[in-house]
């Protein structure tokens, strides 16, 4: 074999190791999404397993809110049968806006305030709640590396052949910026 045959199969090798080694970080990075989204997920489901605790307790000292209540149950059952990441999306900014309004509640009245059940629920809802925006962040920022991998030359074209496109970032439903109202 001549030299030249031997240059230009060591440059085919060298493309294909480079072509693996990008082809293994996608996979890597696009696995790390997946646990990441699933730590976010852990965290709305300690979310839901605290709200019906914080209902029960304030069902106990005020009924007349059933509204909010029903409002609850509904949003949970939409992020039990939620199929995909942005469904679950959608279904955990329900909580969060059923939530609000009972949180307003709870601050409208001193007998809910002062009842220490409610006291220890919420504070733990709101360590949930900021556990919930940091897994959030750290989803967003792991689907922003993948998506600039899979959008950079060379890596581009190994994303385009094997299947891997960008990914969605979780973004707040329309209207989750807002307060929620609550009027008696």
């Amino acid at each position: 074999m001549k030299k030249s045959t031997y240059i230009i199969l060591a440059v085919v090798a060298i493309i294909l190791l480079y072509g693996l080694v990008i082809y293994n970080g996608l996979v890597g990075a696009s696995v790390g999404i997946d646990g990441q989204w699933a730590q976010v997920e852990a965290q709305y489901q300690r979310r839901l397993d605290l709200i019906p605790n914080l209902v029960a307790s304030v069902q106990g000292i005020f009924k007349q809110e059933q509204t909010i209540f029903t409002a609850l149950a509904d949003a949970r059952a939409h992020y039990a049968g939620a199929a995909n990441v942005n469904q679950k999306a959608a279904a955990a900014t329900e909580v969060e806006s059923a939530l609000g309004r009972l949180l307003v509640v709870v601050e409208n009245y001193p007998q809910l305030k002062s009842s220490d059940t409610v006291q220890t629920l919420m504070s733990q809802l709101e360590g949930t709640e900021n556990r919930i925006s940091i897994e959030r962040k750290r989803f967003n920022e792991m689907v922003a590396s993948y998506n600039l991998k899979t959008k950079r030359f060379p890596s581009s074209l190994v994303a385009s052949l094997f299947g891997f496109g960008s990914r969605a970032y979780f973004e707040a439903a329309k209207g989750a910026e807002n307060a929620p109202a609550v009027k008696f």
